[in-house]
C-alpha cells in the first residue's frame, strides 16, 4: 500500500527531500500560491503550524502556477514572499504540477486517494490534503476551506 513516505520532492531550495522524514507525522499537504485571492490561508497555515508542531503536525506547501499563473516567481522570491508578509516556517518545496501528465506524483496518489468535486482535478490553489500518521491519506478541503476550520480534524489526527 502506497503512503507518503513513497515519495520525495525538491526543497523549495533544491535539496531533494525524502517525504519519509515526515513518518509517523500528521502531515497538511497544500498547493499553494502567492497571488491567489487565497494567498492570505498562508496565515492560517502557520498558525496551525505553530499550535500544533509540538504534538506531530507538519504543514508542507507546494507552489503551483497552473491556475492563473498566480505563482509566477521563482523559488527564491516565493521563499522570500512567504516569510516576509506571513512568516512562513513550515516546509516549502519547489513549484510543482498538481494536474496534468507533468503532475507530480505525490499529488497523483492524494487525487486518487481522495477526489474532489472534479474527480481526480485539482480545482484551484490552496486545495489541502490531511495524512494521518500511518502515511494514509484522511481527507481532502476545498480552497475556500480556512485553515482554522481543520483543527478538529488535526486534533483528532493527532
Amino acid at each position: 500500500m502506497t503512503t507518503l513516505s513513497d515519495f520525495s520532492a525538491t526543497a523549495i531550495d533544491g535539496t531533494d527531500t525524502d517525504l519519509s522524514q515526515y513518518d509517523g507525522k500528521v502531515v497538511l499537504v497544500v498547493n499553494t500560491a502567492s497571488q491567489c485571492g487565497f494567498t492570505g490561508q498562508y496565515k492560517g497555515l502557520q498558525q496551525l503550524h505553530d499550535t500544533y508542531a509540538d504534538q506531530g503536525l507538519v504543514v508542507l506547501g507546494f507552489p503551483c502556477d497552473q491556475f492563473g499563473n498566480q505563482e509566477p516567481g521563482s523559488e527564491a522570491e516565493i521563499s522570500e514572499f512567504c516569510e516576509r508578509n506571513f512568516g512562513v516556517t513550515f516546509p516549502l518545496f519547489s513549484k510543482v504540477d498538481v494536474n496534468g501528465d507533468d503532475a507530480h506524483p505525490l499529488f497523483d496518489w492524494l487525487k486518487d486517494a481522495k477526489g474532489g468535486l472534479l474527480g481526480s482535478k485539482i480545482k484551484w490553489n490552496f486545495t489541502k490534503f490531511l495524512v494521518g500518521r500511518d502515511g494514509q491519506v484522511i481527507d481532502r478541503y476545498a480552497p475556500t476551506t480556512e485553515p482554522e476550520k481543520l483543527a478538529k480534524d488535526i486534533e483528532k489526527a493527532l
